[in-house]
């Protein structure tokens, strides 16, 4: 009797603490109980090492991709180089072609050679008489004379001869003078060009043609010699021109110091970290008459 006395007060206390664990629920109070499943975590060492992982992974990316950045950029400024120089070549090589160009049965004008050139410097002054201007770029610059018509030249919308800027020309020779040097306004090295149809007025053809260099090749002659050492009356001998252009990226390194041949075919190194390349060509003049041992039409 007794026990069964005991069991009853148990099962009541029991029941009790079951119903006010339900009520408490009921009203938003949570009970203490123990946890179903066993609490686990990660030690010291471990979460290091995940972070020296990642950090690794972070820094192998971005390697990468400076790596990957380098290579794109040293490639587009290689391009634009060659299609600078390439251009520059293209169009002093097809106005030196011409030099000294006259219709059939025209015949020459006046005594004016049609080619003179500065060594260093650019040509100014008059057509029949030009003299040297010292440029700060050192570069040569060089004087090319041929008859004014619609067949030497792109004529204009009104059928007149144009120069190298495309400006009508109203006389009767094509006087076109190439010279390199530094913008006024961008301070980029360009390619110049001064048309007979508004004399001593210079326009930019190219960016990023620092310098010109220019070699001639006088008649029966074993090897090419600067524009200084060819008087006025030897002009009229020149056959042939080697033209040496010296191009120049657009970007500066703060680190990197590459070095280059220039036109003289000395190794420079680049002081504002600009990549630079000089690209050569020897062209042929194709009016010059009775021309033996020409160094030929050879393009390089």
């Amino acid at each position: 009797m007794a026990g069964a006395g005991i069991e009853r007060q148990r099962s009541g206390v029991s029941g009790t603490g079951r119903g006010r664990k339900s009520r408490l629920r009921e009203r938003g109070v949570r009970t203490m109980s123990a946890s179903r499943y066993p609490q686990c975590g990660h030690t010291l060492l471990e979460l290091s090492i995940s972070v020296a992982l990642g950090l690794l992974i972070v820094l192998a990316t971005i390697s990468l991709y400076r790596g990957q950045r380098f290579a794109y950029d040293h490639a587009t400024e290689t391009t634009r180089l060659r299609d600078a120089a390439s251009t520059a070549l293209d169009l002093i090589g097809q106005q030196v072609q011409m030099a000294g160009f006259a219709p059939a049965g025209a015949g020459q004008a006046d005594a004016s050679p049609p080619l003179f050139g500065c060594s260093p410097g650019r040509p100014t002054g008059s057509d029949a008489a030009p003299v040297c201007e010292t440029l700060a770029s050192h570069s040569d610059g060089i004087v090319v004379r041929y008859a004014a018509d619609t067949i030497s030249t792109w004529p204009s919308s009104s059928g007149l001869p144009t120069d190298c800027l495309g400006q009508i020309s109203t006389g009767e020779w094509i006087v076109n003078r190439y010279y390199a040097k530094a913008s006024s306004s961008t301070v980029e090295p360009e390619l110049y060009c001064e048309g007979s149809g508004k004399p001593g007025t210079g326009q930019p053809l190219v960016e990023g043609i620092e310098r010109i260099k220019f070699g001639y090749w006088l008649r029966d002659a074993s090897f090419s010699v600067d524009a200084s050492a060819i008087s006025r009356e030897r002009w009229p001998l020149v056959v042939a021109v080697d033209v040496c252009v010296l191009a120049r990226g657009d970007s500066p390194s703060a680190t990197a110091r590459p070095r280059y041949l220039d036109c003289d075919g000395a190794s420079v190194v680049s002081t504002d970290g600009r990549i630079r390349q000089v690209f050569r060509r020897r062209i042929a003049l194709r009016n010059i008459a009775n021309a033996p041992n020409s160094p030929g039409a050879a393009s390089s």
